[in-house]
């Protein structure tokens, strides 16, 4: 069933020459959290529309940014996106008016594609002239959600951390519990008290297919807030290209492993940013001819390694590097410089992966056994049952069991109130 339109958002008069520069530069200017609002002001005397959503996967934290009628923000999804995404890319990136699923239900939408990658969509959009106004806006509005990542400001970190942290803990209490609930469904089905063999065909094979629909939402969503160690340094060779080709500065890199863990989307953000800013302060001091950079990860840890052959003067006070601190405190990191005089510095910055979770005086205070308090820093990092077994060499059987005492113990019905409650 088709839902009613929401009312359009109020528009205004289409602003004069100067209005538009100040729209483009309140777009320009916006924090990403205000992006979406911002966008949806500036865009509204071009082409009114009643919700605006916004998809980037630059954004790990929060790929998806949304302003408007609550019945649209509130319930669009990423797997609904993807598909517009596809529509509009195959019909070379601009859509200005179609139909499409969105917050579960058909509705009238435009949506544009930045050459950044980034996704537009407004929604039940009345045009009120040509787009091409509305697309170079959206293009710079793109850009500058890049720009903002690529910085990799402090507020950015500490927001995206949290709400990649909360996102893991969503998908994985709804992965286990549609999981559970298929698994019992396959069992039963295969049972040889059931008659009808092709009733119980039938009913597998659907389960069998929606466990595979469920696992594709979870590994979408990890694909957005995770990079492959050797992918992120890849990014990070080719932001530092342009300093590698000023003066006569030699940038070598030490490649990481394979196959090393992925790196949580602001960790990654985080690292190529803090090397940026790194290598800027090194290249300050005067006689430096060669920078090297080297990432590594240890499985729990960041490790990040550059180092120079300039005058060895470096230190924690210097102002560059002060602002490098900001960075690496939001993610609760850790930076040391070694600095011998006529040798050259040595930076070393740790960023750990996962956020950090409750210790201390949480197993005494909750009555956790040692057991229980392993599993339940694993719950609030978001692993799934799975992954806690594998990492703790137990069943998943007893994983659940285990869970079900934690949250019974600290008085919770589920893994997000259990999140709440650590977080408080």
């Amino acid at each position: 069933m088709v839902t009613p339109s929401a009312p359009t958002l109020p528009t205004a008069p289409a602003p004069s020459s100067t209005g538009l520069l100040d729209d483009l530069a309140r777009v320009v200017g916006s924090a990403l959290l205000d992006i979406a609002e911002n966008l949806s002001g500036v865009l509204a005397p071009y082409i009114s529309h009643s919700a605006l959503v916004i998809f980037t996967e630059d954004c790990t934290g929060r790929p998806q940014k949304k302003f408007g009628d609550p019945s649209i923000t509130e319930h669009v999804t990423i797997a609904e996106l993807d598909v517009i995404r596809a529509n509009v890319a195959s019909q070379g990136g601009s859509i200005t008016q179609t139909t499409a699923t969105i917050a579960g239900a058909q509705h009238s939408i435009g949506a544009w594609i930045a050459s950044t990658g980034a996704l537009l969509v407004l929604v039940n959009p009345v045009t009120r002239g040509t787009d091409s106004m509305l697309v170079k806006i959206w293009e710079l509005g793109a850009l500058s959600i890049r720009q903002q990542v690529k910085a990799a400001l402090p507020d950015y970190l500490r927001d995206s951390r949290v709400a990649s942290t909360e996102r893991a803990r969503i998908i994985t209490e709804m992965t286990d519990a549609h999981a559970t609930t298929l698994e019992l469904l396959l069992a039963m089905l295969r049972s040889r008290d059931t008659s009808d063999a092709e009733a119980r065909r039938s009913a597998t094979d659907f389960a069998a297919s929606s466990m595979v629909r469920l696992r594709a939402v979870s590994d979408r969503d990890r694909s957005l807030s995770e990079e492959p160690v050797a992918a992120a340094f890849e990014r990070l060779r080719e932001d530092l290209r342009p300093l590698a080709r000023f003066g006569d500065l030699d940038v070598q890199f030490v490649e990481p492993p394979l196959n090393g863990r992925a790196l949580p989307g602001e960790v990654a953000h985080a690292g190529r940013a803090i090397v940026r800013g790194a290598v800027l302060a090194l290249v300050e001091q005067p006689g430096v001819g060669r920078v090297r950079v080297q990432w590594d990860c240890d499985g729990s840890n960041l490790l990040i390694n550059i180092r120079d052959d300039g005058p060895g003067t470096l230190t924690l006070e210097t102002p560059s590097v002060r602002q490098l601190s900001t960075r690496i405190s939001a993610l609760d990191g850790q930076l040391t410089i070694a600095a011998t005089e006529g040798w050259g510095s040595d930076i070393v910055v740790v960023l750990p992966l996962d956020a950090p979770v409750a210790t201390g005086n949480t197993a005494g205070e909750w009555g956790f056994t040692a057991r229980e308090f392993e599993v339940f820093n694993l719950v609030v990092q978001g692993s799934r049952n799975r992954a806690i077994a594998t990492a703790l060499s137990i069943s998943e059987n007893t994983v659940k069991f285990h869970v079900a005492n934690i949250l019974k113990k600290v008085g919770a019905t589920n893994r997000s109130e259990l999140a709440a409650l650590v977080r408080a």
